[in-house]
């Protein structure tokens, strides 16, 4: 069985959705305590997740484990590991890429439909045109010299980019199943009461707009193992 190596932030933002299609495709998920546990099992994994969570990524002088963590994501990247960071992951893959990342103008907080870049399109993304993803950041980042703008929003320039087949970084949510988001409700309390939040519309909103982006979660992260599958063919 494969080895897929999840590293989480706090403990309900886990791989949700993509754990079932890892899990379909033959991979154990071995979830890494970020600040807490040994990181280095990811630079070895078959397949790397990096997930999200509150802090910043740049806020290494409050939260010194980050450099850690940045120089274990760098050499998983640089040995070719597989590795999909999803909003703090995608942040930390942008900084192992040498980009700015940063407090964004507002937070951007709802269910948005992403406009989508050509290559977007023609990328696993293709599979959430037209469907409202969830957005839950309140920082952003510049794009990684070398990298593929994916997806953008009005809030946000830099939602999504690759770095060839092996890198995809995300700043929105498909993860996270309906049944879930009372676990963030619950987890996020204080974010949410200081940016008055109408939780009774994020409920409504998970259920009608959730379903929808499960199912092309579904599609864009097999899309995306797909790719990788037929990079490593091809080499």
């Amino acid at each position: 069985m494969k080895n897929a190596v999840a590293i989480r932030h706090i403990a309900f933002e886990d791989a949700g959705t993509l754990a079932g299609v890892l899990e379909h495709r033959g991979f154990a998920i071995n979830y890494l305590e970020a600040g807490v546990d040994d990181l280095s099992p990811a630079k070895s994994a078959d397949l790397l997740v990096v997930l999200g969570g509150p802090i910043g990524i740049y806020e290494v002088d409050r939260y010194p484990f980050l450099k850690q963590e940045l120089a274990t994501i760098e050499t998983a990247v640089k040995k070719g590991v597989p590795t999909i960071g999803i909003c703090l992951g995608s942040q930390a893959l942008a900084a192992v890429f040498g980009a700015r990342v940063y407090p964004n103008l507002q937070k951007e907080l709802g269910w948005d439909e992403m406009t989508l870049t050509k290559e977007g399109r023609a990328s696993p993304l293709g599979a959430i045109e037209g469907v409202r993803v969830l957005n839950w950041h309140g920082d952003t980042f510049d794009l990684p010299l070398g990298t593929t703008r994916l997806a953008s929003t009005k809030i946000t320039p830099n939602q999504a980019f690759a770095y060839g087949p092996k890198v995809l970084a995300l700043q929105f949510h498909v993860e996270l199943p309906q049944r879930d988001m009372e676990r963030w409700l619950i987890g996020h309390t204080l974010e949410l009461a200081n940016s008055k939040a109408d939780l009774a519309k994020m409920r409504a909103d998970a259920a009608r707009f959730a379903p929808a982006a499960n199912q092309a979660g579904h599609r864009l992260f097999n899309d995306w193992l797909d790719g990788i599958t037929a990079s490593s063919a091809a080499a």
